[in-house]
């Protein structure tokens, strides 16, 4: 079929064209099908959308990933890619074989599979698993798509941590210790996706955090580390693109994690990883079994893929640290540098950073590049190669002008943090794209407290962002408190 090709405005991700539904019905196209573009002697591959408004009969609307195809064009039906088959054959709990995972992934990172399509990858893994040779050839198949760091000296050091704890803001700490020491550590961090900061909202801060690779490995070179945010660089492309389905169907598979996290560790050239897995109510993963199984299974395919992995199984039932948003976490992480800030904060900091040093060969002991203050120097020389302030001080990272705080009604022991909530909370205040807005806890379970006691205090930027945090808390309750003597009972 013969078509005009027209630039629509539109931006999206996958590449997708807009056909009138007259031609759609003529094509025998229907949404989310695939169409062969023949333009320039090229062809190309495009994802249908059905209108009767913004193209006419005999137009073909071209998204931004499209842009350059205008003019007239011949359109025909394209077949479904192979790999749809084995989409299915992973939704019937079929277990895959290498090929199979290479077109998988081949196709992901071409934009040749749909949302829904991509979504039935991640809802097959989420039901049924992934056995440890598919956790294998998946994370090498993704690592094989992007580009990759290579360093000149060894070992190259790393951290992860799976997540869903609030607060938990220890890689900008960490990152120092190790390059202290003399170690490399091309650390890239993610945003901030269904919590308050991301490693690279808080450091944001501080410093700039989107460098191309070859600006990278510039900062490594002169500082031996570096934080930056991993959405600017190729590394592990397809594990974004299959986050971006995770993402709305809150699906977290442990099989798809662990290939996320070796992946970007491979693609990053580290041969010496620590994965933090926090465990408890509200964590990713609730159950100390859970954490012993994922822990095994991460350090075998790290193994299988040259890198040495260690996991730290760590408790995650309550906030790490006392801020949460971006200023409010980088508040903590100065406070540490300098000697001070909250002890937990500061632990789990040092608890990370040694089990690096020690599998490393490294034999100072974290605890004291700390108090030396030879990790707050080595912070402020990337903060400063990054191209922000060496100098700013925690006076200087003000939280949002508006705020409100949260005392307790009744004297009695915090039982309880919810970091779902507190994390909720602070999003609704404005964080992460408001960097001042979040949360200050004023206490952590197994506090006791007195009625008039502040629990928390809330920032924002806007008096608006404050109302809607406010409406959440008077539907819920952050942190528990029980009085002494009150016994909890549930009945089953």
């Amino acid at each position: 079929m013969e078509l005009t090709g027209l630039d629509i405005d539109i931006g999206t991700r996958t590449p997708t064209v807009l056909l009138n539904s007259a031609d759609a019905s003529d094509l025998g196209a229907h949404p989310l099908d695939r169409v062969h573009i023949t333009h320039d002697d090229r062809v190309t591959t495009g994802i249908v959308e059905v209108t009767d408004e913004l193209v006419g009969a005999g137009e073909l609307g071209v998204t931004r990933p499209l842009g350059h195809i205008t003019g007239t064009v011949d359109v025909t039906l394209a077949t479904r890619p192979d790999s749809v088959a084995y989409l299915k054959k992973k939704l019937d709990g079929i277990e895959l074989e290498l090929s199979e995972l290479r077109a998988i992934v081949r196709d992901i990172n071409r934009d040749r599979l749909n949302d829904v399509e991509l979504s039935a990858f991640v809802a097959g893994v989420y039901t049924n698993g992934m056995s440890r040779q598919e956790m294998i050839a998946l994370t090498e198949c993704m690592v094989a798509v992007g580009e990759t760091m290579r360093w000149d000296s060894t070992p190259v050091v790393d951290k992860h941590s799976i997540g869903g704890v609030a607060g938990n803001r220890v890689t900008p700490i960490i990152v120092p210790i190790l390059a202290a020491a003399g170690l490399t550590i091309p650390k890239t961090s993610s945003r901030a996706v269904t919590s308050a900061a991301g490693t690279a909202d808080t450091v944001e801060v501080f410093c700039d955090v989107d460098f191309s690779l070859a600006e990278i490995e510039e900062i490594v070179a002169e500082t031996n580390g570096c934080m930056v945010w991993g959405g600017a660089v190729n590394l592990s492309p397809v594990d974004d693109k299959i986050i971006r389905a995770e993402t709305p169907l809150s699906l977290d598979p442990p099989g798809q994690v662990i290939a996320s996290v070796l992946s970007k560790k491979k693609s990053a050239g580290a041969t010496n990883v620590v994965i933090d897995i926090p465990y408890g109510e509200g964590a990713k993963v609730e159950s100390l079994s859970e954490a012993r199984e994922m822990a095994e299974d991460c350090r075998h395919v790290g193994e299988r893929l040259g890198m040495a992995v260690d996991c730290a199984i760590t408790r995650g039932e309550q906030p790490i640290g006392q801020g949460i948003g971006p200023v409010l976490e980088a508040r903590d992480v100065l406070a540490v540098l300098q000697g001070g800030g909250p002890a937990s904060l500061r632990q789990k900091s040092e608890r990370l950073s040694q089990i690096l040093l020690d599998g490393a060969g490294v034999t100072e002991a974290a605890s004291d590049i700390l108090d030396s203050g030879r990790a707050e120097a080595k912070f402020r020389e990337i903060v400063a190669a990054q191209g922000g302030d060496p100098d700013v001080t925690v006076a200087d990272l003000d939280p949002g002008p508006v705020d409100t705080t949260v005392t307790a009604d009744r004297d009695g022991v915090v039982t309880h943090v919810d970091n779902a909530l507190v994390n909720e909370l602070a999003r609704r205040a404005g964080a992460p794209k408001d960097h001042r807005a979040g949360i200050l806890l004023h206490c952590r379970t197994g506090d006791e407290v007195g009625v008039g006691d502040d629990l928390l205090t809330l920032y924002a930027e806007k008096a608006e962002k404050l109302d809607q945090a406010r409406s959440l808390l008077e539907e819920t309750a952050p942190i528990r408190v029980l009085r002494s003597g009150d016994v909890l009972v549930e009945r089953w």
